[in-house]
Parts: structure tokens; sequence; C-alpha cells
């Protein structure tokens, strides 16, 4: 579990982050929605140690990094999973090796371990003929799911993405909505998507958390979010026609 008490972050006069307080379980995908500028960016690289908050705390499994030594935060990063907004797959390796790295760089496995990991985690992913494809050779939706395998390839604990349904096809972006949900709900991570995709959001939105102006302002889950009253969240779910008709037949439904 991540646990994150009060936390603010800020660049020379910019406050980005005011107060924000939340938690995230494990087993459980927790999306982190709102509008551009609205810190989702920021908060995410907090989670992840790439900036440190002025105030506030952040725990994992009871483990507050600010208090951590350098060695411990390095053993901390080693159990965390990234799958960037773009892949960000090394164009000059193969797929095989991209899922490698992390396991060249975080442990002393021998060179048949890593490859056994590789074997696992690319078949998992439905990849299994594509140690050696370069990216170039994959579609955007093969890149996803080679930058999922390299997030999980030395079984983290926590799993963040950012935006991983960037640039995809819905049909496409749905097989990586489930695949991840499979994959927290497998290994039992704690997960953390940044997005703004209201399909992922209905999908796999088990926990919700709406970032507005640098807050915290509406917490809850895909089920909930149809019945909050809260107007900065209802401006942005129900922006579109369709989702102001799902609503409406949800509310429905339930009188």
């Amino acid at each position: 579990m991540i646990e994150v008490k009060d936390l603010h972050k800020s660049f020379g006069d910019a406050h980005i982050l005011k107060g924000i307080s939340t938690t995230f379980e494990k087993g459980k995908t927790s999306l982190v929605i709102g509008q551009s500028g609205s810190g989702k960016t920021v908060f995410l690289k907090c989670l992840l140690g790439l900036f440190h908050p002025e105030k506030g705390t952040i725990s994992y499994d009871g483990k507050i990094y600010s208090e951590l030594s350098r060695d411990q935060k390095r053993e901390l990063r080693a159990e965390m999973g990234m799958v960037f907004q773009g892949s960000a797959l090394f164009d000059s390796m193969t797929i095989a090796q991209n899922v490698m790295f992390p396991l060249r760089m975080f442990t002393k496995q021998s060179k048949s371990e890593m490859m056994d990991r590789v074997d696992f985690v690319l078949k998992r992913v439905n990849l299994a003929d594509a140690h050696n494809k370069m990216p170039s050779e994959a579609s955007g939706g093969m890149q996803k799911r080679v930058a999922i395998a390299r997030a999980i390839v030395n079984k983290p604990k926590y799993l963040f993405c950012d935006e991983p349904n960037s640039g995809l096809d819905p049909k496409t972006a749905t097989v990586i909505d489930n695949l991840i949900q499979e994959i927290t709900d497998e290994y039992n991570i704690t997960t953390v998507i940044n997005s703004h995709d209201m399909n992922s959001v209905m999908e796999i939105g088990e926990k919700i958390v709406f970032l507005k102006d640098g807050y915290k302002a509406w917490e809850g889950s895909n089920e909930t979010i149809f019945k909050t009253d809260n107007e900065a969240v209802t401006n942005f779910v129900y922006s579109s026609e369709l989702f102001k008709k799902v609503r409406q037949m949800y509310i429905e439904e339930r009188q």
C-alpha cells in the first residue's frame, strides 16, 4: 500500500500540489485523473521519488520515503515498475534486451536466469515470439505490452503507468487496460495510473483520485463517480454527451 499525507510540491512561486492525502491499496488499479495542469504528472513523479515534496510524506508499506537511506531508496526503486507514456523503449535494443534491462540494472542474476524471466513475462503479455524484434518493428499496442513486460520483469510491488493508452485505438486501449488489471490482480501489485481516458476510468477504476488545480477535489470508484454531485468532477467526466447519457441511464436503473 502507498499512503500519501498532506503532500505539497512547488517550483519557484508555482505551488503545484496543495496538501494531497490519499491511499493506494494492494491488488487494486487506482487512477489519477484531471485536466492538463491539475498536477497529475508532478504527483506521479513524487510517488516515483523523482521529485521531492517540500511538505508531507509518502509511505510504501509503512516505509516513509524521505526517512530512507540512499541504499534503502535504491532498494525501494527496484520494487517499482514504470510504464511510460511513449513506452520509452531503447531503439537500439531488441525487445528481449529492453525487457531484460531492469534485471541487469537491479539484480545479480545469471544470463540464463534473466532470460528465463524475460521469456516468462513476454509470454504473459502474449509476445512469446517477439524476442528478436526491434521496437521499430512493433505496433503501438505491441510496444505498450513490451513496456508492461519490462515494468513487471523484476516482480515489482508497485506499478506506475503514465497515460498507458495514449495514441492507441479504442480496441487496443481496452486490451492494455485489461492486461494491467489482470497483472495487478495476479501479483497483488499496488498500481497507480495517470489517465485522461474515461473508458479506462469506467473499465478498471477501482479507485479514482480526481485532481483540480493541485488539490484532491474528489476520490471514489468507477461506480460512485456516477453518483457524485461534485461539480468539478461532473464537468470533467461528463463533458461529452455520451457520458451524460451513461450517467442518466445509471441513475434511472437504480431508482
